[in-house]
């Protein structure tokens, strides 16, 4: 394990401490507690055509296979330069890339036949005019909520990513902003190209992470990490968790609005290898899964609160010498998640910030969505978030920009 400072093993212990005290969760992994599975292919976007499996035994095995034999055979260094120049959806999986790992990459690059383009055009009219409040819940909410889920927690701090979470952050955040982007999974797009290769990096981790003696120890008794149940744990922490917290602020939007944001996650977790009988299909049908395999498995881990730590300090950084500092930024991803998430998380509490923002975000909610109406509004709100996330890139990456790698080795301590 890493040398930590103090504060962070105060802080992780305070938290593993409050939470035997609530349940006993720091003792036994929090996945222990989800019910049987009973959420239904009738529910999802396959219109009920599946098996019914427990996605908690699922992994995605093909691409699997694929990955081991590139790590194995030392082909790793090769893939990556060559996935280095993939970067639009329309152009050709690069020729140079073994044979079999090409096959793969064209067959998994294919968009579902149920794909509504009408849908992903609404999508991209709504992360236009909402593209803050779907970057900040996706971002900072999204971050502290995955710092809380144990086996995301672990997998991240065991694997290659955790020892430079810059890096980490500045790749996941990649996919993520992919997703957002207004041509998405149009032909000068890159969703397809970054959720395949993300597709690539699970597989890799799924074969390496084992091999880990930190994270075996950790898992739960989890074999393999990241099975299909994991994916849909995370996919729920994005959009799911994300339209629960627009709802709550009262954002007005339309049916269609509402219908193509879930459409383009719905593609992406097609598109990250999730069977479509899993795949909800409506916001009723994503609730549901979401009680059932998100809520439970929610829970501290001295990872997480690790990682927790970082991703704030990360935050606080961004913004410096701006307008937060880092008691607001704690004060903001309190109020985003809610005091038992942050309490397990090891967020301290800052209650100047926290009466402030609770205060004035009502307010805050009121003006953007009436200004939002006004004409050339969303195109100016678009300009500014997208300049947001170029500086969150630039940071992140020293200026030096990244892309989305397969790792070839876990975490060394």
């Amino acid at each position: 394990m890493p040398e930590l400072s103090r504060r962070k093993i105060l802080i992780a212990g305070g938290a593993l401490g409050a939470a035997g005290a609530l349940g006993g969760l720091g003792a036994m992994p929090p996945v222990m507690a989800r019910p049987q599975w009973s959420w239904t292919a009738a529910m999802s976007v396959a219109g009920g055509s599946g098996t019914g499996i427990d996605p908690q035994w699922l992994w995605d095995d093909e691409v699997d296979s694929l990955m081991a034999a590139v790590i194995d055979r030392g082909d790793v260094p090769l893939v990556n330069q060559h996935l280095e120049t993939w970067t639009r959806n329309d152009q050709p999986v690069p020729d140079g890339l073994p044979a079999d790992v090409k096959n793969w990459m064209n067959r998994a690059r294919a968009l579902p036949d149920w794909v509504d383009h009408g849908k992903l055009r609404a999508a991209a009219d709504f992360n236009k005019s909402r593209g803050i409040l779907l970057n900040l819940c996706n971002g900072p909410g999204g971050g502290m909520l995955s710092t809380a889920i144990p086996r995301e927690a672990r997998a991240v701090y065991y694997s290659k990513g955790g020892a430079d979470m810059e890096d980490r952050v500045a790749k996941t955040s990649i996919l993520g902003f992919s997703v957002g982007d207004l041509n998405a999974y149009q032909p000068d797009g890159d969703c397809i190209v970054q959720a395949v290769k993300t597709r690539m990096v699970h597989a890799s981790v799924r074969h390496l992470l084992p091999q880990s003696p930190h994270w075996t120890e950790t898992s739960g008794g989890q074999k393999i990490p990241i099975s299909i149940a994991d994916v849909l744990v995370t996919w729920h922490s994005l959009p799911t968790w994300t339209m629960q917290k627009l709802l709550e602020w009262d954002v007005r939007m339309t049916t269609e609005e509402s219908e193509g944001y879930l459409h383009s996650w719905q593609v992406t977790a097609h598109m990250l290898g999730v069977p479509d009988e899993y795949i909800p299909g409506s916001w009723d049908a994503a609730n549901l899964q979401s009680k059932q395999i998100f809520d439970p498995v929610l829970g501290p881990t001295s990872e997480g609160v690790i990682l927790t730590d970082i991703l704030l300090g990360q935050l606080a950084e961004q913004t410096s010498p701006g307008s937060l500092s880092r008691p607001a930024v704690n004060a903001l991803a309190r109020f985003l998640v809610g005091d038992k998430i942050a309490d397990w998380d090891g967020i301290p509490r800052e209650p100047f910030w926290e009466s402030a923002i609770r205060a004035v975000w009502p307010a805050f909610i009121r003006l953007r969505e009436g200004a939002i109406r006004l004409p050339l509004v969303p195109s100016l709100a678009w300009a500014i978030d997208e300049a947001a996330r170029n500086y969150l890139m630039f940071y992140l990456t020293k200026g030096q920009g990244t892309h989305i790698s397969i790792p070839d080795t876990n975490r060394t301590f």
